[in-house]
């Protein structure tokens, strides 16, 4: 059998070579493909063998001499060539059929269409609202990259909301779901504040933000200045909010991997948590577990920065719906998230009178889905360079593993064969993790309390700049470099972020080295 990993470096490179590799692999093992549309399938266990060779492969390296068999490929075969332009997000999965890039493509242009408000000539673009945050997914996902916070008093805040709501009541609570912290919408502005609306419909406010700088000393006589945001609802369209209303900040994320991040066995990411910190290594992951609603029970909660959605189709779904207000099979409300309140906004036209039933019907949202899941992560370019190897090692001896994960290995999936059976490098364990007192929205979201976030991936993080013209990072923008996206880490990542302060400049210098390379 070839060799995975801590054996002679192959001569072969590239995504086709992995693809044969795992090809090799699959021979010696039974065959297992199965369809993820199964809610069942992410408990269910690898065969033993099979468990045993992807152990083997998956485990983390002790050798920083030169970079791992197919690291530069951390999307495995759909991993992409790098890009030097903006369009670096925007390539499909690399092993992607030509007859399924048709797909892709449809996808492609429902995910960056211009919804208009109803009534319209255009009856399969209209729905538009009546509130919305904006007009297509493109607008909040530019290039399919990272959306940033307002950058002055001009700037509209398009790529990034706030999520609203107030504390339940144990009997809101789902009582499938353990640890469950129950959360309302908020009664006058729902789940998130919208700050756009048609004509005739008040818009429910505009994001105010004011920094704090805070000065942190860095060892070798370097400094770093950060700033510490604080959220308000100005202008705010329905009255004022209730007392105990709860504000989140959340900047789009990036959409590369989300099909490989999907394709990861359950199974696999509840063997990294550690709720009770049982190993005494300071870090306590837990899963999110959120109520599905194309499935009708509880499943693993994996995306958004809260791991708030269980699936890319229920992510989409709610998107659309409370992103941009249209109404679609699984959010079925044609004036979108209106409360009662917002009378205006309940009595606006909306698109749902014709023959789609839905503003987006169940063929664009499969679609949607579809060119999110394929989405590809690019090649690396530098992951044998020495200074990025350092930084690697300071990345594994600094702890910082412990919840960015290195390496899976998908499910053999026969309907998603873009995913199937890849390693994949996405550096998160899609575990909650407490990050402390200093990046805490103090809203719960299912399970995860008001100091808690998924682990983010990190791959694709060093293109940030030439992809979304910017380096803002962190669930709501605040930190303008990865230097200060480190420097923000608290809770359990506190000794880490320490070390990154002690440590000698040099090394924290080779540390955002190995960070840009991915």
């Amino acid at each position: 059998m070839t060799q995975l990993s801590h054996g002679p470096r192959s001569r072969l490179h590239g995504p086709r070579s992995l693809g044969l590799l795992l090809a090799a692999l699959s021979m010696a093992l039974p065959a297992s493909a199965q369809s993820l549309d199964d809610p069942h399938l992410p408990l269910i266990p690898r065969p033993p063998e099979e468990a045993a060779r992807v152990a083997t492969v998956t485990a983390p390296t002790t050798d920083f001499t030169a970079a791992e068999p197919f690291e530069a490929n951390p999307g495995g075969a759909a991993s992409v060539r790098r890009r030097a332009n903006a369009d670096a997000f925007s390539q499909p999965s690399n092993n992607i059929s030509f007859e399924r890039e048709l797909g892709f493509k449809l996808g492609n242009g429902l995910f960056r269409k211009l919804w208009v408000s109803s009534p319209s000539s255009t009856l399969a673009s209209d729905g538009l609202g009546p509130l919305y945050n904006a007009r297509s997914c493109q607008r909040c996902h530019l290039k399919d990259g990272r959306g940033h916070p307002p950058e002055g008093p001009e700037d509209e805040a398009t790529s990034m909301f706030l999520r609203i709501s107030v504390p339940g009541t144990p009997e809101d609570a789902i009582a499938e779901i353990a640890d469950y912290i129950a959360t309302l919408p908020e009664p006058h502005y729902g789940g998130q504040i919208q700050d756009h609306a048609l004509p005739g419909v008040p818009a429910e406010g505009k994001m105010q933000i004011t920094y704090e700088a805070r000065e942190v000393a860095l060892s070798g006589g370097e400094t770093a200045t950060l700033r510490a945001p604080t959220y308000a609802l100005a202008s705010p369209g329905y009255g004022p909010l209730a007392p105990d209303a709860m504000l989140s900040p959340r900047v789009a994320p990036q959409m590369i991997g989300l099909g490989l991040l999907e394709a990861v066995p359950a199974a696999d990411i509840l063997a990294g948590a550690d709720p009770d910190d049982a190993d005494g290594d300071g870090i306590s992951g837990r899963a999110q577990i959120v109520w599905s609603v194309a499935h009708d029970a509880p499943m693993l909660g994996r995306f958004g920065l809260k791991a708030g959605n269980p699936t890319i189709l229920e992510q989409s779904a709610s998107a659309f719906a409370g992103d941009i207000g249209i109404s679609n099979p699984l959010f079925p409300a044609g004036y979108g998230e209106c409360m009662t309140a917002q009378a205006e906004c309940q009595k606006a036209p909306h698109g749902d009178g014709d023959a789609r039933g839905f503003e987006i019907d169940g063929e664009g949202l499969d679609l949607v889905t579809f060119y999110s899941r394929n989405l590809a992560v690019p090649a690396r370019t530098k992951a044998n360079d020495p200074t990025v190897l350092r930084g690697k090692q300071v990345f594994y001896d600094t702890g910082c593993t412990g919840c960015h994960t290195p390496k899976f290995v998908t499910h053999r999936l026969a309907d998603r064969p873009e995913q199937s059976f890849q390693l994949i490098w996405p550096y998160s364990d899609l575990l909650l993790h407490d990050m402390g007192e200093g990046l805490a929205d103090n809203r719960p979201e299912a399970r995860a309390t008001g100091q808690e976030w998924r682990t983010p991936p990190l791959w694709g993080i060093g293109l940030t700049q030439q992809v979304s013209g910017h380096t803002y990072f962190l669930h709501d923008g605040r930190a303008r470099s990865l230097l200060e996206a480190l420097l923000w880490h608290g809770g359990e990542a506190q000794p880490q972020r320490d070390a990154v302060v002690d440590m000698p400049p040099e090394d924290r210098a080779a540390l955002i080295k190995f960070l840009e390379s991915l």
